[in-house]
């Protein structure tokens, strides 16, 4: 089986019928994702996919085991076989450095490497302009959500003020380098 096909499989099997909300997210965010193939080699765009698929499969009930969801989803890959730079992806989506510090959990979560790559910043693009519901948006509206979501005073919510000015960095990053490449205007 492929990578990507192997991680549809997992994170249907892990979400779809226990979180259909974040099923619908984790789809739109891997579906999103198709808009940078011109950007990257064949393996590193199937890579980009599995790791957008699997981005949050640690908010599946039986793996949050430390309630911090890209930290038990990165482990419970590598429990399974995923090669280590997808497992380090999703351990560092989204900024996810800034909120293990909130936690206390960094020293768990410096167990993968944050590449900082033009993938890496795809991933992060990827889920910050998709909805909870798998619909595109920007990222200042999917900020907003995730604040209004959690409300001003949850540790999520102190996390993504934290975390705006990466997310965003990485997000207008992505966004040159697909019109670079004359992929046309992304932004909604």
């Amino acid at each position: 089986m492929d990578l990507v096909a192997w991680a549809y499989s997992v994170a249907e099997g892990r979400l779809a019928d226990s979180l259909p909300r974040r099923w619908a997210h984790v789809r739109g965010v891997a579906e999103r994702t198709g808009r940078t193939a011109g950007l990257f080699v064949h393996e590193e765009q199937e890579l980009l996919e599995a790791a957008a698929v699997l981005h949050d499969v640690g908010y599946a009930p039986e793996l949050a085991l430390t309630g911090f969801h890209p930290l038990d989803g990165a482990r419970y890959l590598e429990r399974q076989g995923f090669p280590e730079r997808l497992c380090g992806l999703v351990a560092h989506h989204s900024c996810a450095y800034l909120e293990a510090g909130l936690r206390e959990l960094s020293a768990e979560l410096a167990v993968w490497e944050d590449e900082e790559t033009a993938v890496r910043d795809a991933l992060w693009w990827a889920d910050m302009t998709t909805t909870p519901d798998g619909t595109l948006t920007n990222v200042s509206d999917r900020i907003a959500e995730i604040q209004d979501r959690y409300g001003p005073q949850d540790l999520v919510s102190v996390f993504i003020r934290q975390a705006r000015p990466e997310l965003v960095a990485a997000v207008e990053r992505t966004e040159e380098r697909l019109r670079a490449a004359g992929l046309g205007h992304v932004a909604k």
